[in-house]
């Protein structure tokens, strides 16, 4: 069995589905790393992405447009933005507290609303890949590559955009002043909350595109959907130093364990107590993962901390 992993068919599906796993990982990451550089922590991600992947599914179902459905995660993930923003800027709430609280309401809302208004889960007509032309009939690599659903383009043409944002831009040069030194930011001008708010809710926005690209490319939806990949996607930021290229690569890297996971179960390899174990692996990478980078760069200065200008 282990012989049938590494032939050439088997890897490509590996590799080909590691992209399309790393997806809802690099959506939320994206997200929380613009949050973060400005100073504000998320933890509630896993709740908006579970809120995002009801609401995606139960419109898609409803109109029979997968892009409606992504059209109500993306309004859903605003308005949960809308929700955590007057908590954190508005009231002061502590940051990691109110992110618990989004992630009980998001678990709690989305069971109950799936349960009064779909019960038994019905497939939907999901996204379908779009194959680049040309590039995708290249043998091995088109299909690696050049065969996924738009949500997958976007996800990666989202990563130059946001590092171009943070970099070069003067939305982005406030996003890192508001992070680092928010009374500096504000004495000079720069509005610290309104800055907060619009990571927010782009931050949001994106959470709620993850669960959309955990539902839609497959056209099915279950409770508790995102299986801690809302708290991992917070993990990717630190792994990643607060980098969009670093939460990329990091997004891979636990795309590729999952695609590792998934083919081992498809070929028989694991199965029975192995398999659960195996199924370990996610949880165990972010472990992993957060002992080596705590030693490494430090955070942003004023990350989880409010800011009151008469404070």
């Amino acid at each position: 069995m282990w012989s049938e992993f590494f032939t050439v068919s088997s890897l490509v599906v590996v590799l080909a589905s590691t992209i399309r796993l790393a997806t809802p990982f690099l959506f939320a990451s994206l997200g929380e790393t613009l949050g973060q550089r400005s100073g504000v922590l998320n933890l509630g991600i896993e709740g908006v992405m579970l809120i995002g992947a009801f609401s995606s599914y139960y419109a898609a179902s409803k109109t029979g447009s997968p892009w409606m459905g992504v059209l109500a995660a993306l309004v859903t993930g605003c308005v949960m933005g809308l929700l955590y923003a007057f908590v954190t800027l508005v009231l002061h709430a502590e940051q990691g507290i109110s992110g618990i609280g989004v992630f009980l309401l998001g678990l709690g809302l989305t069971d109950v609303l799936f349960q009064r208004w779909v019960g038994t889960p019905i497939p939907i007509d999901g996204l379908d890949p779009w194959n680049i032309p040309f590039l995708a009939d290249i043998p091995t690599v088109g299909e690696i590559f050049f065969q996924h659903n738009p949500l997958v383009y976007l996800s990666v043409l989202l990563v130059v955009v946001a590092t171009v944002v943070i970099n070069r831009t003067t939305f982005g040069l406030n996003i890192r002043a508001v992070g680092e030194a928010p009374d500096a930011a504000d004495t000079l001008g720069i509005s610290v909350n309104r800055t907060r708010l619009f990571t927010i809710l782009i931050g949001n926005c994106m959470a709620g595109l993850a669960g959309a690209a955990l539902v839609l490319p497959f056209g099915t939806f279950q409770q508790n959907l995102t299986s801690g990949r809302g708290f991992i996607a917070v993990a990717l930021v630190y792994f990643g130093a607060w980098r969009p290229i670093g939460a990329f690569a990091g997004s891979l890297l636990f795309g590729f364990v999952l695609a590792v996971v998934n083919q081992f179960g498809a070929l028989g390899i694991v199965s029975g107590a192995t398999s659960s174990l195996t199924a370990m692996a996610p949880a165990i990478l972010t472990i992993v993962v957060l002992a080596i980078v705590s030693r490494r760069i430090g955070q942003p200065a004023a990350l989880s901390k409010p800011f009151d200008r008469n404070g």
